[in-house]
C-alpha cells in the first residue's frame, strides 16, 4: 500500500549526471547509498541488470522502448530515499500504455541488494553484502567473482537451476534436487537468495579480470547511442539463451528529468475493528469514522481503503520438531485457509524447519494452491523460527502486489532452537531485532500459537519457563505487528483458527497519512485509533513506529 501512494507524488528527483562514457556512463543517475546499504529494485515492466562495482553509489539507467515519446513526462520510475532504504521502482500500468522498461545498475559491494521482476530477465554480475533476487516468470543469471564467500539458495518451482563449472567445483552441498540449490562458497558469509517461478536459474562465475563487466559496458555504451537503420551491428557473444524478443521501435534512453523523486513520509496503518463485547468485526466503515493521534497530536487521513480491498496473503508453516509426524493435518488445515479465503486475495504459502521453502508464490488459483499444499513435505534440520519469519516477511516486500495490503500468518509452537534447551541450530537473527522488523513491516502479522509442551523427566528436557516464553513471544510478535494472536491446544483445532485469521482480515481498513512531526530522529512514535461514534468499537493494529 505504501509503495502504491508513493508512486503517485510528483516531485523530480536531485541527482546528477555522470560526465564520461568510461565513468558512470551517459545518461547514468548517480545516488547515494544509504548508511545501512538497503536497497530494493522492483521492475514489472522489464529486465533489470546489475553490476557489482568499486565505487561506492549506486549508477542507474534505464531504456525505455517507444520512439517518439516526450521527454520530461515523468516516467513511471520512482526512487524514495531515506537514511535506512534506497527504493527504485518502475510500477505497472495498462498494456495499451506500457512500454518496455530496462533498468541497468551498478551497485557498491556493501549494498544489501533485493530486486525483482515479473516477467522480465535479471542479470547480476558480482556479489553485494547480502541479495535476494527474484522473478515470477524471467530467467535469473547470477556470475559470481573468483573464491565468493557466499551462502547460495536458488529455487526454480517450474524450470531449472545449472551450476557452471566453477561455481560446482568451489561449493560445498551444491548438488541441484527438484529444481533447488542450496551450496557453501568460501565461508558463506554473504546471504544470496535467488528465486523464479517460471524461468530458469543459472550460476557462472566472472572471469578473474572481470571481462564480463568489460562486455556489458560496452554493450550500454552501443545502446546509448542512436541506432541507424540497416546499421551493422556490434559482435557480442551469444547468450546461452536466446534472449527475449524486443520491441520494433527504437529505445530511447531515460533522462534525469523521467525520473520521479518521492518522498516515503507517508505512514500506512492496517486497522481491524472489533466489537469490544462479541469479538465480531465492524463492516462498511468510512474515512469519517477514523480519528489517528500520533504521540497524541489528531492527523489528517489522506487515503483510506475499505475492508473489502484485496489482500496478498503469505502462510507461514512451521513442519519442525513433532510437527513434522503430523503433517496430514496440517495440510488439511491448510486446505481448509486457502477454501476460506476470499476470491480477491492472493496467497502463498512457505514451509519451515531449518531452512524454509517456497510451496507457492502469491496466486489466486485456487486448485493451484491445493494441489501445492498436497505436495508439502517436511522441511530437513532444526527450528529457525526467527529466521523464518524475517524471511516471510522480506519474501512478501519483493513478491506482493504493491496495490494489495499484505499478512503474514505464522502458525508455530515457538521453540526457535536458540531458546534454552531447544536442540539443534538455532536462528542467526535475534529474537529483539525480529520484533523491530515486525514493527517494520508494511503489512500485519498473525500468529497462531499450537501446543507442543510435555513434562519435562529431566533438566535436559524443555523446561515449562521456556515453553512459556515460546508462547508470550508469538503473543508479543501479533501485537508489535498489529494482528491478532490464536492460541491451538491441539492441531486438530488448527483450521478453525485459519478460518478465525480469514474472518479477522475481513474487518480490516487501511488508513495512510503524512505526520506532522516532520523529525527523523529515529524515536518512536505512538499510535492511537479512536471511532468517536462508535462507542463499542475497539480498533487493533500496529502502535506505533521508529521515524528514521
Amino acid at each position: 500500500m505504501l509503495s502504491l501512494l508513493l508512486a503517485l507524488l510528483p516531485c523530480v528527483a536531485p541527482a546528477r549526471a555522470a560526465q564520461s562514457d568510461e565513468g558512470d556512463g551517459r545518461g547514468f543517475l548517480n545516488i547515494a547509498l544509504p548508511p545501512s546499504g538497503e536497497m530494493l529494485v522492483e521492475n514489472r515492466r522489464g529486465g533489470v541488470h546489475v553490476e557489482v562495482w568499486p565505487e561506492d553509489h549506486v549508477a542507474l539507467a534505464a531504456v525505455v522502448a517507444g520512439a517518439g515519446r516526450a521527454k520530461g513526462r515523468g516516467l513511471p520510475i520512482g526512487v524514495s530515499h531515506t537514511e535506512s532504504l534506497l527504493t527504485i521502482k518502475v510500477g505497472a500500468a495498462a498494456p495499451a500504455a506500457a512500454p518496455r522498461v530496462d533498468l541497468t545498475l551498478r551497485v557498491p559491494a556493501s549494498a544489501r541488494l533485493k530486486v525483482y521482476t515479473s516477467d522480465g530477465a535479471l542479470d547480476i554480475k558480482g556479489l553485494p553484502a547480502s541479495l535476494v533476487a527474484q522473478t515470477i516468470s524471467g530467467d535469473l543469471t547470477l556470475a559470481l567473482p573468483p573464491q565468493a564467500d557466499a551462502t547460495v539458495t536458488a529455487q526454480s518451482l517450474n524450470g531449472t537451476v545449472t551450476l557452471g563449472e566453477g561455481v560446482e567445483a568451489a561449493g560445498e552441498g551444491g548438488r541441484v534436487s527438484r529444481g533447488k540449490l542450496q551450496a557453501r562458497l568460501g565461508g558463506g558469509s554473504r546471504p544470496v537468495n535467488l528465486f523464479s517461478g517460471r524461468g530458469h536459474i543459472s550460476l557462472t562465475t566472472l572471469s578473474a579480470d572481470g571481462g564480463d563487466g568489460a562486455t556489458v559496458r560496452a554493450a550500454e555504451r552501443a545502446a546509448s547511442r542512436p541506432r541507424v537503420k540497416d546499421a551493422p551491428e556490434e559482435s557480442t557473444p551469444a547468450p546461452a539463451r536466446p534472449p527475449a524478443p524486443q520491441p520494433a521501435e527504437t529505445p530511447q534512453e531515460v533522462g534525469e528529468d523521467e525520473v520521479v523523486r518521492v518522498e516515503s513520509d507517508l505512514v500506512t496503518l492496517n486497522v481491524s475493528v472489533v466489537d469490544r463485547a462479541s469479538g465480531r468485526g465492524f463492516v462498511g466503515l468510512k474515512s469519517g469514522d477514523f480519528k489517528i493521534f500520533e504521540d497524541g497530536a489528531e492527523q489528517r487521513v489522506e487515503h483510506f481503503e475499505s475492508a473489502e480491498a484485496p489482500f496478498d496473503l503469505l502462510l507461514l508453516l512451521d513442519l519442525s520438531g513433532s510437527t513434522a509426524r503430523v503433517t496430514d493435518t496440517i495440510r488439511a488445515a491448510a486446505r481448509r485457509f486457502v477454501a476460506a479465503t476470499r476470491s480477491q486475495d492472493r496467497v502463498a504459502i512457505v514451509t519451515f524447519a531449518g531452512e524454509q521453502s517456497v510451496v507457492s508464490p502469491p496466486t489466486s488459483d485456487r486448485a493451484a494452491l491445493r494441489e501445492a499444499i498436497d505436495r508439502i513435505a517436511p522441511p530437513k534440520g532444526d527450528t529457525r523460527l526467527y529466521d523464518s519469519l524475517a524471511y516471510a516477511l522480506d519474501y512478501m516486500m519483493r513478491s506482493a502486489d504493491p496495490a494489495r495490503r499484505r499478512a503474514v500468518i505464522l502458525m508455530s509452537d515457538g521453540l526457535d532452537s536458540t531458546l534454552p534447551n531447544v536442540t539443534g541450530v538455532g536462528s542467526t537473527l535475534p529474537y529483539a531485532e525480529l520484533r523491530s522488523r515486525v514493527q517494520e513491516f508494511d503489512g500485519i502479522v498473525y500468529t497462531v500459537w499450537t501446543s507442543t509442551e510435555y513434562e519435562a523427566f529431566s533438566p535436559e528436557d524443555i523446561q515449562p519457563e521456556t515453553f512459556d516464553l515460546a508462547h508470550d513471544r508469538l503473543e508479543e510478535l501479533a501485537q508489535a505487528g498489529g494482528g491478532a494472536f490464536y492460541e491451538v491446544e491441539k492441531l486438530e483445532d488448527l483450521a478453525g483458527a485459519y478460518e478465525r485469521v480469514v474472518a479477522d482480515l475481513g474487518t480490516v481498513y487501511s488508513l495512510s497519512y503524512r505526520p506532522t512531526n516532520k523529525r527523523r530522529d529515529g524515536n518512536w512514535r505512538a499510535i492511537r485509533v479512536r471511532l468517536p461514534r462508535l462507542s463499542n468499537a475497539v480498533a487493533r493494529g500496529r502502535r506505533g513506529y521508529f521515524a528514521k
